[in-house]
């Protein structure tokens, strides 16, 4: 059985999406926000302290975008994943890697700066500039959406799941009314299928049932 630890709206959402987007068996635990700070047993498993981190028989992984390739290959074949004999390969690699090192992190400083740090350490200056930087890496993905539903290949696939949690941090910390037209369409419709709905819903549920109150969210 594979399981996911996991925060609310953390990103490890993007591992429960695909986890639900390919309908494997897994077990769900959740963990307040930030694990190494509240859950100090988490530590002795992971001694990163973050999140998430997956066991999967003999494999232990730390990695969000890295987890869902992972599930796409050993547990494929599936249309999420992108092959190297289709041309749209190399696009959808990029994707993959954008999306944590480009998309993700501008805004954990915002989080962090925001929101995460005492009062006193908080920083209005670091949050507003690594916002900008945000938006403006955002701009390859308004114009990837321009004139096509999803990222690459012509289909869904888990570029989109790992560039969408990004889109959902975005609106969790209140950077979402700063999304262009077709970003903000994209991540509409990525909102309506049926995988994300089952992956918020087993958010929700698990945290309900393990009683880990959710993150507060701007």
């Amino acid at each position: 059985m594979i399981t996911l630890y996991h925060c609310d709206a953390a990103r490890s959402f993007r591992p429960l999406w695909m986890l639900e987007e390919m309908g494997l068996p897994y077990e769900l635990k959740m963990l307040p926000f930030p694990p190494r700070v509240f859950a100090k047993d988490y530590l002795a498993l992971n001694p990163l302290g973050t999140i998430p981190f997956l066991i999967d028989g003999e494999t232990r992984m730390t990695e969000s975008s890295g987890i869902c390739h992972y599930l796409g290959i050993k547990y494929g074949p599936t249309p999420l994943m992108v092959g190297p004999e289709d041309p749209a390969y190399g696009t959808f690699l990029n994707w993959m890697y954008f999306s944590d090192a480009t998309l993700t992190f501008p805004q954990t400083l915002v989080l962090r700066y925001t929101q995460l740090e005492p009062e006193e350490r908080r920083n209005p200056q670091v949050a507003t500039d690594y916002a900008k930087w945000f938006l403006g890496r955002l701009r390859a993905v308004e114009a990837a959406t321009a004139n096509a539903e999803t990222l690459c290949a012509g289909r869904f696939t888990a570029a989109d799941i790992v560039i969408g949690y990004a889109l959902r941090l975005a609106s969790n910390i209140g950077l979402s009314k700063d999304f262009g037209p077709n970003v903000a369409a994209y991540w509409a419709r990525l909102q309506q299928r049926e995988g994300f709905k089952r992956a918020v819903a087993a958010e929700q549920k698990a945290g309900v049932e393990q009683n880990v109150a959710p993150r507060v969210k701007a």
